[in-house]
Formats: structure tokens, sequence, C-alpha cells
């Protein structure tokens, strides 16, 4: 039978990195995962108009640097940069230690599978027709020059549209290639919050596959590989 299994987490080493970054001994380790928990659920929280897709956090000793990957950089850094100085005081705060905030904003917002997700649920809180919602962000994805994508899905739970029983509605367009390792897929989550009950949207986007690699990792000479629509070959 098939197994369920976030897209990111099982790529992890083979074409993803890690989104908190440091090294702990067994005491410390489960403060700090939690602490790491806490900021992304604060962040998350102050910065809901931001459309930020992703908290990267790393460490060393006594230091701690936050890297926010967000759409709207505007709305963190504040008027003069206020906004930005008291996240870093209550981070600083929460933590105890000492807190630098690295904004990131090369990105496209409409490839980004978490902002799709929040988007559609956004819409969907609104009360815009989930049919609407979800080819229109489709639609954006395939319609955005600087970054080629060669597929995405989308996929509504729950009582959509109102119904009394709850259904699972999809629109995808291209190849989303889940059982492979080498591909690029970004994956985002979201929960809409309506009236009839809560609706999760979930968003996968296929950037192109990674060359083929041989027994020890190393890549095959004369593999061709398709990333962010450019062909490469080794």
């Amino acid at each position: 039978m098939g197994q369920k299994t976030n897209p990111i987490g099982l790529r992890v080493t083979v074409n993803k990195d890690w989104r908190s970054q440091w090294f702990a001994n067994k005491r410390d380790f489960p403060k700090l995962v939690a602490e790491d928990f806490a900021i992304r659920q604060y962040l998350k929280k102050k910065l809901e108009s931001a459309s930020v897709s992703r908290i990267l956090i790393e460490r060393a000793a006594n230091r701690c640097r936050v890297t926010i990957r967000t759409a709207r950089p505007g709305v963190v850094i504040g008027r003069k940069g206020a906004e930005i100085d008291r996240i870093k005081e209550e981070l600083a705060r929460m933590t105890g230690k000492e807190i630098y905030i690295h904004i990131d904003d090369n990105f496209k917002p409409e490839v980004e599978a978490q902002l799709i997700a929040e988007n559609v649920a956004l819409q969907l809180e609104r009360r815009v027709s989930f049919r609407r919602a979800m080819k229109k962000a489709i639609q954006s994805a395939r319609d955005c020059r600087d970054v080629k994508i060669e597929g995405i899905k989308i996929r509504c739970a729950g009582r959509l549209g109102g119904a009394e029983l709850a259904r699972v509605e999809q629109y995808h367009w291209g190849r989303v290639p889940l059982h492979t390792l080498r591909a690029h897929i970004d994956y985002g989550f979201a929960e809409a919050n309506t009236v009839y009950g809560r609706i999760g949207v979930k968003c996968w986007v296929c950037f192109g596959e990674s060359p083929t690699t041989g027994n020890r990792g190393r890549t095959v000479p004369g593999a061709t590989a398709t990333v962010n629509g450019a062909r490469t070959q080794a």
C-alpha cells in the first residue's frame, strides 16, 4: 500500500537541506528543538501578512541567526526598521541569545509551494470557489517566466463548498514524480478555517531532476538533467 511521507523530509541529504542547522549534546537537544518550534510559531503569527514561506535557523555558541524567506520584505522590516528591531528584541527575550535576522526575498512567490497553499486557503476563507482558486494558482505558476516548472499539483480536502460529506479534490498540470528522489520537489501545506469546518490545502511543485549518480555519489559522465527549464550535461 502507498505510504504518505513529507517530500522535503524524504529528500534531505539528496537535494534538500535541513531547515535548522546546529549541533547540540543529548542534554540540550530537546530544549533547542522546542525553541526552534517556538521561534517559527511566533514569526508565522507575527508576520501573517508578510507571505513568509520558510524560516531557517542557524546556531553557534550563544548566537542564533534566523533567515526569513518572505515575498514582502517591507512588511517585515517596517518603517525605518522599527518592526525588525521589535522582532529581534522579542526573540532575544524568548531565547536569551544574541539574535541576527536575515531577510531573503530572492525568489518567485508564484512558484513557492507554501505560499501557493496559503493563498488558496485564504481564498477559501473568503468564500471563493475552491475550483476557481486552485485553477488560478496553477495558471499563475505556469505563467511565471523567470522560473520554469515541470509540474504542479494542488489538493484540497474537507467540507468543500459547505457539503455535508467531506471529500478530496485535486488539480494538477505537468509531471510531479513523488517517488523519484532526485526530483526537485517543493511542498507546502496550509489550513483554511471556514464556517463549515477546517479545509486542508496541499501543494507540490516540481522543478526538474538532478543528474543521475553512480555507486559512490559520482555524477555519471554524459548524464543530462532538466533544472529550472535548462538542460545541463555532466
